[in-house]
């Protein structure tokens, strides 16, 4: 049998998604097999601008990585109640099972965090902007009138974005091509900043929506609910919906004027809003999460898909949930610039007739560098070069964060704050995002900071009782395994130095934290220890005089012997009740 060009690259394609294909052909030659995977046929039907067909790609959490970067999937993402062994709770093979994907492979790689060093040896480094713009405009051009949605966390996470107040992000989500968006950590710019930037850069260039927030004093909404755009015949309303607890992870003073919310009432009124004002397509733009978006869907009706983000979630399949009105489709698409999500849809009056989703990693030796972004890249980053390149130590052994619990990037930052200060214990907060150091690579002040850089940085030293301390920790993980999803608020678990503890998830609140040790000795509910932290979301730690946690950080990484950093011995609560947990790695 004989294949043209475009015939064969479709059999890649599809060997690809199936895991297969590009661990042959990728290496013999990353251009084919480049254009293998990021070469996808319309839906049957869809012509170059058909009427009907609406394309919507979706970027979410990139916590401003302008730059190629490694990235380690959980080994751990623990599922209770209704959410036990589901999607997302799935890592590792069991993962790649529910998907498909052969392990070993390509995107077995970029899914999970199976043999993480040597895959990321063998395939480089995802994401960047300037990659990623090579891939969004291809996309684009195949998609007449596609958009591209950002579902926030975009301003944050890098030195950069910290340093310029965000304008680095702002400019190159313009040059990307972003249409619309919603947010969480862009809140921690406070609320002056954010209008400037939303009523000023993105006016007429991106919109800024979000159903769910309002002003505390008469209730009006602080950003349009929502946006109408025709795309190829067809009425589709994005609707944003805004990290509904942004006041209780961060800072309150940062938005004191704002309330948020889930807000369930109010988005279906939206919806019916939208859908009364000609819509035909209603997409959710999500920052809940994606075990609160699963919840939502099977409970407001006249939604087709929502796009979530927030728990960096990698999931290459879209989930139907069935609710009064039909069913919606719910998809996560990662974090720090790793996944592009693609939904193609047919809609035929008011119904959705066919659709499909693909999640594509942004693999940088697959996809050249746009150049237009890569100037713009260059251009943001050259007052900073000296300080961002700076050596401050050579890591011995890897380094991630992403997992419910202890990563060792959040060892190492606690072992500093406990050193440095002086602490018998230190409380990490359970952050998601950070890019992942292989083993060898030099520690410099950039890659420190992707882990630390948010606005109020301040590290602490607190006398706390045990009692107190099992308090904090039974709290913390009530947010994280209390069965409804609607009551969990933040990221991961608090990471956790020095102190040693037996977590049960399934056990109830006040309840799950037992076991608590300090240098093998029980902790005592009466005594007093010193507890290190940092990122306190009180107003008053800002006035306190507490030095910023990088120059904690960088203090210890410069003392340490021959000025290489020893491989983190890693402190993970003793779990029960999880044996056979497909959230686990085998």
């Amino acid at each position: 049998m004989n294949l043209n060009k475009r015939e064969f690259l479709q059999v890649l394609a599809a060997a690809a998604v199936a895991g297969m294909g590009l661990a042959r052909h990728g290496e013999a030659d990353a251009a084919a097999a480049g254009e293998a995977l990021y070469d996808l046929p319309p839906l049957p039907g869809a012509g170059r601008g058909s009427a009907g067909f609406v394309s919507l790609l979706h970027m979410t959490d990139c916590h401003a990585q302008l730059l190629p970067l490694h990235f380690r999937e959980p080994s751990v993402n623990i599922g209770v109640g209704a959410m036990a062994g589901r999607i997302p709770h799935l890592v590792g093979e069991h993962l790649l099972r529910a998907a498909g994907v052969p392990p070993g492979t390509r995107l077995a790689h970029a899914y999970t965090a199976l043999d993480f060093e040597r895959a990321a040896r063998r395939y480089g480094k995802v994401g960047g902007f300037a990659h990623l713009a090579t891939l969004v405009k291809r996309l684009k051009a195949g998609r007449p009138g596609a958009l591209l949605l950002d579902g926030g966390d975009t301003w944050q996470g890098s030195a950069t974005s910290l340093w310029t107040n965000a304008q680095d992000m702002v400019d190159a989500c313009k040059a990307l091509g972003v249409d619309v968006m919603t947010g969480h950590w862009e809140f921690t710019y406070g609320m002056k900043r954010v209008k400037e930037i939303v009523d000023g850069d993105l006016k007429g260039r991106i919109d800024f929506v979000a159903q769910n927030v309002k002003t505390t004093d008469f209730g009006d909404p602080v950003f349009k609910p929502f946006v109408m755009r025709e795309i190829n015949g067809v009425k589709a309303a994005i609707v944003g919906q805004a990290f509904p607890y942004t006041p209780i992870a961060n800072p309150r003073y940062l938005v004191a004027e704002w309330e948020f919310g889930i807000q369930e009432e109010n988005l279906q009124k939206v919806v019916d809003e939208a859908r009364a004002g000609g819509a035909q397509l209603v997409v959710l733009l999500s920052h809940n999460g994606m075990d609160v978006d699963l919840k939502l869907a099977s409970r407001v009706r006249g939604i087709d898909a929502i796009f979530g983000g927030h728990t960096h979630d990698g999931v290459p399949l879209a989930v139907p949930v069935r609710n009064g009105g039909g069913t919606t489709l719910v998809t996560n698409a990662g974090s720090n610039g790793k996944f592009l999500g693609v939904m193609d849809f047919e809609v035929k009056g008011s119904q959705v007739a066919q659709w499909r989703y693909r999640l594509l990693p942004v693999f940088a030796d697959l996809l050249p560098a746009d150049a237009a972004m890569r100037t713009l890249i260059d251009r943001v980053r050259a007052p900073y070069k000296g300080k961002l390149d700076e050596k401050l130590a050579v890591t011995d052994g890897l380094l991630y964060r992403r997992g419910n619990f202890n990563g060792s990037w959040d060892q190492l930052v606690c072992d500093a704050l406990m050193e440095v200060q002086g602490a018998d214990i230190a409380f990490s907060p359970g952050f998601r995002w950070g890019t992942s150091l292989l083993p060898g690579q030099a520690i410099t002040r950039e890659l420190l900071m992707d882990q630390l850089a948010i606005t109020y940085p301040y590290a602490t030293l607190t006398e706390m009782s045990g009692e107190t301390i099992k308090a904090i920790l039974e709290d913390v993980a009530d947010n994280l395994f209390n069965p409804d999803p609607y009551y969990q608020q933040g990221g991961d678990m608090v990471r956790i130095g020095g102190l040693e503890v037996t977590l049960d998830p399934l056990e109830k609140m006040g309840a799950r934290i037992s076991d608590m040790r300090l240098a093998g000795r029980p902790l005592e509910a009466g005594k007093t220890y010193k507890v290190a932290g940092w990122a306190p979301v009180a107003e008053e730690a800002a006035r306190a005089g507490n030095k910023p946690v990088w120059e904690v950080v960088e203090t210890w990484l410069k003392s340490r012997p021959g000025g290489r950093v020893k491989p983190r011995v890693i402190n993970a609560p003793r779990l029960v009740g999880m044996q056979g947990n497909p959230g686990l790695a085998a």
